[in-house]
């Protein structure tokens, strides 16, 4: 499997959970990486993204200015910090690889997936 995330769990709102994905790819590092989400009767959406060197960071609107994306390259993993939880947070969350070398926020553009780790925020 070549993704593999981990750290999903139940929170109260208001709570912080981190997540990571590890990875078993070759080219880990010379990739791009993203989160999606997907709640249920909704569609995949995009969270955040970061470039291989993890010096440009991309974030939905939705989530900015409380969760931050990162990579360990040497441990060939890449990591979702999640503060500041919502209900509406909710969802399984998944880390991915785009086919090419940019990021996009369309799930479309993204060729490896891992299986997905449920997030629950209560209220």
């Amino acid at each position: 499997v070549p993704l593999v995330e981990s750290g999903g769990g139940l929170v109260h709102a208001g709570g912080s959970l981190r997540l990571s994905c590890a990875a078993s790819l070759r080219t880990f590092s010379s990739y791009f990486m993203g989160w999606f989400r997907q709640a249920p009767g909704k569609e995949r959406e995009f969270v955040a993204a970061i470039s291989w060197s993890g010096g440009s960071r991309y974030y939905a609107d939705s989530v900015k200015g409380r969760f931050t994306i990162s990579r360990d390259n040497a441990k060939n993993t890449v990591y979702l910090q999640m503060n500041s939880l919502k209900p509406e947070d909710t969802a399984v969350y998944y880390c991915a690889r785009p086919a090419g070398a940019d990021w996009s926020t369309h799930a479309a553009d993204y060729r490896t997936w891992g299986q997905g780790t449920q997030v629950t925020v209560s209220t």
